[in-house]
């Protein structure tokens, strides 16, 4: 594990399948700037000097517990065209919008359920002498074989953003830096996209914690430099 974060590592640019963000864990995230331009400043004596767009980043990222009283912060840098830092989740509970979610889940696999119960119901009177073979519906019976839609509340609870995951953290932090900057007449963008390892033990959090206090060191071999 250790030599994975000897700036030899690669960093996943998807979210993991199956994964809910808001669970309890320690996400190592990095962001890079729009192009990897150098917004943030540049390393001189292996040492970090912020610019003013920097000195945002990183006043913006220490002060994202004041908006998420769920999260803590690991270790942070800002380097000259991306930041790194560990961002650890700790929820007592998982919030409102989740049982609202289960109770549409629960809702959209009822209906599902009633709906094939009127399929099948159809079948068996197609089937009957009284009405069409199956091999000629009625316009107004639904194929057996056909679907049953998925609510639409369903889709859009699947797809909407959830609050107080990692993707609605880091989102608004970007936003913020980005406004921030934009308001002092600095020019900044960030990349599009952000990049997350989950944590999955202490040797791996060591390692990463590690890796992120002496990325100014190893500045010159880092897979970032420019």
């Amino acid at each position: 594990m250790a030599d994975l974060f000897k700036n030899k590592y690669r960093i996943k640019s998807a979210r993991l399948e199956n994964w809910d963000y808001r669970w309890n864990a320690a996400y190592f995230i990095t962001i890079c700037t729009a192009n990897r331009k150098h917004y943030f400043g540049d390393i001189k004596n292996k040492k970090m000097e912020l610019s003013p767009t920097g000195a945002i980043a990183d006043i913006l990222w220490h002060d994202l517990p004041q908006h998420a009283p769920t999260l803590q912060l690991g270790n942070f840098i800002v380097m000259p065209n991306h930041i790194h830092g560990i961002l650890i989740l700790n929820n007592p509970y998982l919030p409102k919008e989740e049982k609202e979610e289960d109770n549409i889940k629960e809702k959209g696999e009822e209906r599902r359920e009633n709906e094939d119960k009127i399929q099948e119901v159809q079948t068996l009177h197609a089937t009957s002498p009284q009405q069409p073979s199956p091999q000629q519906p009625s316009p107004q019976q639904p194929s057996p074989q056909q679907p049953s839609p998925i609510p639409k509340n369903l889709q859009m609870a699947n797809i909407s953003p959830k609050p107080n995951s990692i993707s609605t953290i880091i989102r608004s932090y970007k936003s913020a830096t980005t406004k921030h900057a934009h308001r002092l007449g600095f020019e900044f963008e960030w990349q599009t996209r952000f990049y997350d390892i989950i944590i999955r033990d202490d040797r791996a959090f060591r390692n990463i914690s590690n890796y992120i206090k002496n990325n100014p060191m190893n500045w010159k071999e880092d897979k970032f430099h420019l």
